[in-house]
């Protein structure tokens, strides 16, 4: 266990002084302010802070951060299992029984350092900061949970203002405008729609609307096909959307994530063929990766949680502690088996560099999902 202070860096806060850390997200709809960690098989955990203030994200301190050798990462999924996943999927898809699937992979390496001066995770954010700006980046350090994450996460799954909630679901990536074809829209537009259904489920009937559908944001010489989903949750009186369980007494919160998790944009469609799909060609758990990370204030009703994509996190109950990213690619019937592998040899490779110390992340343009 590393003997680092818990803190959170989250929507441009610093938060510290842990007070409580639960599973049960009834909590964020009480009092305070919480850290959130969502991993993408359904693990929870929120942490209360009793000191939160503003504060930008870390400099870089020289010697706080020894990254992996480059040469020591491994894959759950190697070139042939990938390869033979994205056939696979694409099979299925040919069957009708689903039209996307987003397959992914876990790489890890052994930190050689794992002691607090060598291995704050804190130090892994200031240096994806660097050259990844991003609208989620932050750190969730909580090592007596086992929870020690950095993120430059650029989409948003879940943001909440009183009643109304909203969805950022990206979907089509190109280093240009130009590069975002019909293929990628007709992805993004499937996903929206996923999206649209989640909400559906808690959200009162009626109030979904899509104020943008695959607007092109510009990100570090990238852009990205965004749309925004908006639906309103119901009030003293009013009847949630079917399937929420409204008759329970849960939450807002413990709605949303009941109805709408794992993340649509990570999953496939339908979510639930896409689900079993994953299940049975991942090999290994994705953690944080591809499920929510962010921060509930409950006393003023609002929060925002980003999708786990771009991020990476230490699991120290091995033999030697391990730095652990992910990287994945969406499948569709046009997809390339061999062209699949290398999209995620690309989207990794960059942000690796920066965890391994290759370069201190100024030019890294990553866009790993």
């Amino acid at each position: 266990m590393s003997d680092l202070t818990p803190l959170a860096r989250l929507g441009g806060s610093l938060a510290t002084d842990l007070r409580d850390v639960t599973s049960d997200p009834e909590a964020l709809d009480s009092s305070g302010w919480w850290a959130v960690v969502a991993d993408y098989e359904g693990g929870l955990c929120c942490a209360r802070f009793g000191d939160v203030r503003p504060a930008p994200l870390p400099a870089p301190v020289p010697g706080s951060w020894r990254g992996p050798a480059t040469d020591s990462w491994t894959s759950s999924l190697d070139r042939a299992a990938y390869t033979e996943g994205v056939r696979r999927i694409r099979a299925a898809i040919g069957t009708g029984d689903v039209y996307q699937v987003n397959l992914c992979r876990v790489l890890s390496a052994p930190l050689p350092d794992p002691s607090p001066g060598a291995s704050d995770i804190d130090q892994l954010t200031a240096r994806l900061a660097l050259g990844t700006p991003a609208a989620y980046a932050g750190t969730v350090r909580l090592p007596a949970h086992g929870v020690e994450i950095a993120t430059a996460s650029p989409e948003l799954y879940l943001r909440r203002t009183g009643r109304t909630v909203e969805s950022g679901p990206i979907k089509g990536t190109g280093r240009f405008a130009t590069d975002l074809g019909e293929k990628e829209r007709a992805e993004n537009v499937m996903i929206t729609d996923l999206v649209r259904n989640d909400l559906g489920r808690v959200c009162v009937p009626g109030s979904i609307t899509v104020p943008q559908l695959c607007a092109a944001e510009p990100y570090r010489g990238l852009v990205h096909l965004v749309s925004t989903v908006r639906g309103e949750l119901p009030g003293a009186g009013q009847a949630p959307g079917a399937g929420s369980g409204s008759g329970s007494g849960s939450g807002a919160w413990a709605r949303l994530l009941e109805g709408t998790f794992p993340p649509g944009s990570i999953t496939g469609a339908p979510k639930s063929s896409a689900l079993r799909l994953i299940d049975a060609l991942e090999t290994v758990p994705r953690g944080p990766y591809t499920g929510g990370i962010g921060w509930v204030d409950a006393d003023r009703g609002v929060g925002e949680l980003a999708v786990g994509i771009r991020t990476f996190w230490i699991e120290r109950d091995h033999p030697r502690a391990l730095l652990r990213f992910g990287a994945g690619a969406g499948i569709i019937w046009d997809s390339d088996p061999e062209q699949e592998w290398r999209e995620t040899e690309l989207k990794a490779s960059r942000l690796l560099a920066v965890a391994s110390g290759e370069n201190d992340g100024r030019q890294t343009a990553a866009y790993a999902r």
